[in-house]
């Protein structure tokens, strides 16, 4: 089964509150792209953004230009029903992300959480990092949460790749400043708890 028939058939056969990475909001996503203090007309995607309700928080908070890209055109479409007339406010992204056309040097801030980690190939990795770099704006933000060192093997039946604040940041290398990190304990729908470390980073101007 490819990636995105393996996506499509998890968003068509479980509901929001039956997969494991759902939250009712993503508090630490949110106040950390608040912190960054970009303005309210600020380029920014949320990668693998899905059927989260992050693009409706932004939303919320008067932010103008906001994409949201995830593989799954079901999980794209559980977000425009539940946005309803709103949705037309977001541009809807459906694409791999290691194989996406984006534009050059325009986002402010890129949001992941919980992609990255489903990178084990250090190639799709590779290619990952070279959409940041070639998308994002010099000066641009970048927040990325996957599995801490303590998380799970896998997730949804596939293997992931679990990271500390220093190995996300070397994943991205030297283009890119660690602001900060946090760790975060996700509790699933089913009662269990997962490690999560989130790692902001700017890309460096020059």
């Amino acid at each position: 089964m490819n990636k995105k028939t393996h996506w499509e058939t998890v968003y068509q056969t479980k509901s929001d509150q039956q997969v494991s990475w759902y939250r009712e909001h993503l508090d630490n996503s949110l106040q950390m792209i608040l912190n960054t203090k970009v303005v309210k007309n600020a380029a920014i995607i949320d990668v693998g953004g899905g059927s989260s309700t992050l693009a409706d928080d932004l939303l919320d908070h008067g932010f103008a230009d906001v994409s949201v890209l995830d593989i799954s055109a079901k999980a794209l479409e559980k977000s425009k029903a539940r946005l309803g007339k709103r949705a037309s406010q977001i541009e809807w992204i459906e694409a791999d992300i290691t194989e996406v056309s984006l534009p050059e040097n325009h986002y402010d801030v890129w949001h992941d959480r919980a992609v990255f980690h489903f990178l084990t190939a250090a190639e799709d990795r590779r290619k990952y990092v070279e959409f940041v770099v070639r998308s994002l704006k010099p000066g641009g933000h970048i927040i990325v949460a996957s599995f801490g060192e303590n998380g799970p093997n896998k997730c949804s039946g596939l293997e992931v790749v679990r990271y500390s604040p220093e190995t996300m940041h070397g994943e991205f290398g030297i283009g890119f400043k660690l602001v900060k990190s946090l760790n975060e304990t996700h509790e699933t729908p089913f009662g269990t708890t997962q490690e999560f470390v989130y790692c902001y980073c700017r890309k460096f101007t020059d």
